[in-house]
């Protein structure tokens, strides 16, 4: 039977994202220190701030402000000066929800507008996208927005890498799962039937601009996905944030928001910064799927599209807890409180309606994680730190799965 692996060595206190990432605590990127700096609430109004996320060459800098519109439109402006062609990639809820932002933004730039959802992250859907890039005749020196969601991020971009083998892309992420998660980090694909995300490239973008205020406007739904993503962050390595989505709920409406996303996406940046194309042994950017095994087998199994990305994590999340209180690492109140901060924020703790083991267990045995044809999982050695670990008795696996609702 498994057992819960203690991390050796110390020095970094719970929630510090640098013993997650592996970096050197006297290596202190700006991605890093925001975590030092006192909580606010908002944005400095009117002021723009930024985060590097530092990688050598292929270094970019994540922009925050509530909006960023200006902004975006002067670096339009600056590519088309420099006889450089764009290209937008958007989602058709975007487009209707935002329509005036887009044109501030973009204005006459040409916008392939996809259907919202996983379905969108097909190979149909990438031909598409490449066949738009083509029309609008974007040569080498072509720029690829995508604004939108985790979908139109992870399309876009794998668009731009492909094409002509390689084109720049940037990010205007417009959910807040995109904000905090998948607009950072470079990692781009696909679905295809055998599972998640399994085609695609790691294409790091140029930059990335934030503006919370483009939230205002998103789904009650949706953003409860992208608190999935955020509770993830305070279980792998912010024991702090994980306390204070605890005490009180975060919402669209609540000050600390722009602040926590900042927060968010300075964890993210350390543990790229140091890991960038998830080659380390143990640990590093895998820690970053915490619930993801789990998550992703849901969306397989269930159908692209019955559960919202963030949703499905969210269950994957009680689910890895309950791995980790059967190795040993949690205790049942540890269990407890994972899955009441997952409730608070309006997301599901277990399966809607049941999904059989087998078809779970194929899904898990092709993901991207597997190593030498052996399952890995993160699992919380305690609430605010994770850890990758294999060898796992495959019996703990589905009674987890179980506990949840598989059936």
């Amino acid at each position: 039977m498994g057992r819960c692996k203690r991390a050796k060595g110390g020095g970094a206190e719970a929630g510090d994202p640098r013993r997650t990432a592996g970096t050197r605590r006297t290596d202190r990127s700006e991605a890093e220190l925001v975590l030092d700096a006192p909580a606010a609430g908002a944005f400095n109004a009117g002021m723009a701030e930024t985060l590097q996320v530092n990688l050598g060459e292929r270094s970019y800098p994540i922009r925050f402000a509530a909006d960023l519109n200006a902004e975006i439109a002067a670096e339009v402006a600056r590519l088309g000066a420099a006889g450089r062609r764009i290209a937008v990639i958007t989602d058709t809820n975007f487009a209707k929800a935002q329509p005036a932002a887009l044109a501030a933004m973009f204005g006459s730039a040409p916008v392939l507008a996809v259907a919202p959802g996983e379905g969108s992250k097909s190979l149909a859907g990438f031909g598409r996208a490449l066949d738009f890039l083509g029309e609008h005749k974007l040569d080498r020196g072509g720029v690829v927005f995508a604004v939108g969601g985790g979908v139109v991020g992870d399309l876009a971009g794998f668009a731009a890498a492909a094409w002509l083998r390689g084109v720049e892309f940037q990010q205007v992420p417009t959910t807040l799962l995109a904000m905090v998660d998948s607009s950072v980090g470079g990692k781009t694909g696909i679905n295809i039937a055998a599972g998640k995300n399994l085609v695609g490239a790691f294409h790091q973008p140029r930059a990335v601009y934030v503006a919370t205020g483009l939230l205002g406007t998103l789904p009650a739904r949706e953003f409860a996905a992208g608190m999935a993503e955020v509770i993830k962050y305070g279980l792998l390595g912010d024991a702090e944030l994980f306390a204070a989505l605890e005490r009180e709920p975060l919402t669209v409406a609540s000050p600390a928001l722009a602040a926590t996303v900042r927060r968010c996406c300075a964890i993210k940046a350390a543990i790229v910064e140091a890991d960038e194309r998830e080659t380390a042994k143990d640990g590093g950017r895998a820690l970053l799927n915490l619930g993801h095994t789990f998550g992703h087998a849901i969306e397989n199994a269930a159908g692209y599209g019955d559960y919202l990305h963030g949703e499905a994590v969210a269950i994957g999340l009680c689910a890895a807890a309950r791995l980790s209180q059967k190795l040993g690492c949690l205790g049942e109140a540890d269990v407890a409180r994972v899955e009441r901060v997952v409730a608070a924020h309006a997301l599901p703790v277990r399966l809607r309606a049941p999904l059989g083991w087998p078809a779970l267990h194929d899904a898990m045995t092709r993901d991207k994680k597997v190593r030498a044809g052996g399952l890995r999982f993160v699992v919380l050695k305690r609430l605010g730190e994770a850890a990758t670990q294999g060898g796992i008795d495959l019996a703990q696996v589905e009674a987890s799965f179980r506990e949840v609702g598989a059936a």
